[in-house]
């Protein structure tokens, strides 16, 4: 018997968790070996939560693993990065938002997520392969924010143009990009 080693794609979402047209959620759908961390029931905005959420979804899949975060997704994945050494094949770290800095309307407060153990924002260096893919026109990051994350993760910055939030909202279901950025970690 031979192991498969093709990494599984875990999906790690942002806050609004899984929307039906969302490029993640397609993305999942079409791959063969693909997975999402699920959903939370309670303490939705804790940052402890989504990580140990995240960390229980890693624990489920054996063999190589590259994560594809979007939006608060990439905070979970980086703040998990700085507490557990589970061995990550590579990461794909789109759209990040800023979470030090106010959001929009409709959004939590700077204060609420700081309560809820978002911040500080992780600034070391990743343990492993990433790439960053940055907005110029996302209204929830700037892109020279997202810039200096990524430089911080020590991951490869990849400028996308003006995506707005690379969401349903900015009129993204499907992002074809992923796979090819997916594939270079591969």
């Amino acid at each position: 018997m031979t192991l498969d080693m093709t990494p599984t794609i875990l999906m790690v979402p942002g806050l609004r968790d899984h929307v039906a047209e969302h490029w993640q959620t397609l993305l999942e759908r079409m791959l063969p070996k693909a997975a999402s961390v699920p959903p939370l029931e309670r303490d939705k905005l804790s940052c402890a939560a989504r990580v140990a959420a995240l960390d229980a979804a890693l624990a489920k899949i054996h063999g190589p693993v590259i994560l594809v975060a979007h939006s608060a997704g990439v905070m979970i994945t980086a703040h998990w990065a700085q507490q557990h050494s589970r061995r990550i094949h590579g990461a794909l770290l789109a759209a990040p938002a800023d979470l030090e800095t106010p959001l929009p309307a409709g959004y939590p407060a700077i204060d609420e997520l700081a309560q809820n153990g978002w911040h500080p924002v992780p600034r070391k260096p990743l343990p492993f392969p990433s790439i960053v893919g940055a907005s110029r026109n996302d209204p929830l990051a700037q892109f020279e924010r997202v810039a200096t994350m990524a430089k911080n993760w020590g991951s490869r910055l990849v400028d996308l143009g003006e995506v707005g939030h690379l969401n349903p909202a900015a009129g993204f279901g499907e992002w074809a990009m992923a796979q090819t950025l997916i594939n270079e970690l591969v």
